[in-house]
């Protein structure tokens, strides 16, 4: 009897926020279906960031699980703000695997939330994290999967908020919440652009936009009190009946975008959101 094949049989993915939530998700279903892990985290805390960030316990723990689902992964702690850093991620993952043929640009924080969130750091960490710190990720995975000469896919985790603003209060509205926005919003952009300049390389860049997603992120008491406080925010009240979706939600649409299901899916900003951009 034939061994069934995976959907991304042969493929290595670099995945970055890997330690935990919707990171660990991904490489831990994408080395179920048969692709080697090239994945990094910060795995430290920012000062602005209102909850804890993931550790290199965490880490360790998404490699044991990778490998659980019977994959390979080369696992480092490298912050998407030092473009020299995430260059040697790449460079190892190529060494190691052959090639890097697929990436889910996935590190993220959000500073909207609890007292430090109203600092210039809360605007300037976001913005460097979330869009100066995928602009360094592409650039540093792009030029390696042009040379594996095989087409590829890119998927950059945005937000319900990439595609629109959350209804706040002006007295609510604060740093970290303005630069979560744009910087989602910005994804986007990027995205098109991206998508545009890559595709007679046959290769596809797209962004996911989920709804409130059940990980240590809006977990967190400082955040929970905010879209308490809140709670007239259309951004994830979802139409359907359901508070958060899950890690594995996004990840099943994260597998599609990078299988060969989509090839001819690109420059397309998904929802996955429970119908909140009805409300």
């Amino acid at each position: 009897m034939v061994a069934p094949q995976g959907k991304l049989d042969g493929r290595t993915v670099l995945i970055s926020g890997v330690a935990r939530g919707q990171g660990r998700s991904h490489a831990v279903r994408c080395a179920a279906e048969g692709a080697h892990i090239v994945g990094f985290d910060l795995c430290a805390d920012i000062k602005s960031v209102p909850y804890p960030l993931a550790t290199a316990e965490d880490l360790a723990e998404t490699q044991k699980l990778v490998r659980e689902a019977g994959g390979a992964m080369v696992a480092r702690r490298a912050d998407v703000r030092d473009r020299d850093a995430v260059q040697s991620v790449v460079d190892e993952g190529v060494a190691a695997f052959g090639a890097i043929d697929s990436a889910v640009v996935n590190a993220g924080i959000f500073c909207g939330a609890g007292p430090q969130g109203n600092t210039p750091g809360a605007w300037h960490d976001t913005i460097d994290v979330n869009l100066t710190g995928t602009f360094h990720t592409l650039e540093a995975v792009v030029p390696a999967i042009i040379e594996a000469h095989r087409g590829g896919s890119i998927v950059i985790t945005s937000s319900g908020a990439g595609l629109k603003a959350m209804i706040v209060s002006r007295s609510a509205t604060i740093s970290g919440y303005f630069s979560y926005t744009a910087s989602k919003h910005a994804l986007v952009g990027l995205m098109k652009a991206y998508a545009l300049s890559l595709a007679a390389e046959n290769i596809r860049v797209n962004s996911i936009h989920p709804t409130g997603v059940d990980t240590p992120m809006i977990q967190g008491q400082m955040v929970r009190d905010y879209f308490a406080q809140n709670a007239a925010t259309s951004l994830f009240r979802n139409a359907m009946p359901v508070e958060a979706i899950a890690p594995s939600d996004v990840t099943d649409a994260v597998l599609w975008l990078l299988s060969n299901e989509a090839r001819y899916v690109t420059g397309t900003a998904l929802p996955i959101d429970a119908g909140s951009n009805l409300m």
